[in-house]
């Protein structure tokens, strides 16, 4: 068993944001930092795993546009309820994250195969692994590091609700459980 993990608290940023319902818009000081090419390509690999892992979990989901849970709003609007929603939604930052780095990039096809293209545009501009910081949409600070970070994050939580609606709604054993969630 692995020791306890005891969390430190590296940064603190004031957000307007619920955080309940988001990430918040902090760009950490260690993602101002320039990337290696080892440090890059495997920060790449888990956003790409994290993106076929979803798209796995999805497509076991036996009803797409079924789901169980109430509707609930949040400061953007209505949350994904179903897995077609969900997967939806979470594809589609895609393009977003993408632009607020400067990369051209778009949500077409499914969600590893859109993410595989973003990353291979991203490949072709000189100085990629500088990890220039943009200002980005509502004056938020973006790098390619944070962009890696929010892939791995809005993949996550979406994919937990993904299953944990999936469980409740077709039953325990509905979905392969490839996040490794606790139920």
């Amino acid at each position: 068993m692995p020791d306890l993990l005891e969390p430190e608290i590296v940064q603190e940023k004031i957000s307007e944001l619920a955080i309940s319902d988001a990430d918040s818009d902090v760009i950490f000081d260690e993602e101002r930092k320039a990337l290696s090419i080892a440090e890059y390509l495997e920060l790449k690999a888990l956003a790409l795993k994290s993106a076929r892992d979803f798209l796995t979990m999805y497509i076991a989901i036996p009803g797409k546009d079924k789901s169980c849970l109430p509707e609930r709003t949040t400061f953007y609007g209505q949350i994904p309820r179903t897995a077609f929603e969900m997967y939806e939604h979470t594809k589609n930052v895609n393009g977003y994250y993408f632009g607020e780095i400067g990369v051209s990039a778009d949500n077409e096809g499914n969600i590893l195969e859109c993410r595989e293209r973003g990353f291979a545009s991203l490949e072709k501009r000189p100085g990629f692994l500088n990890n220039t910081v943009y200002l980005g949409s509502y004056d938020e600070e973006w790098s390619l590091r944070k962009v890696l970070r929010r892939f791995i994050w809005h993949d996550r939580i979406h994919a937990r609700a993904m299953y944990r609606m999936a469980i409740k709604t077709f039953g325990d054993n509905a979905v392969p459980n490839v996040f490794i969630f606790e139920a």
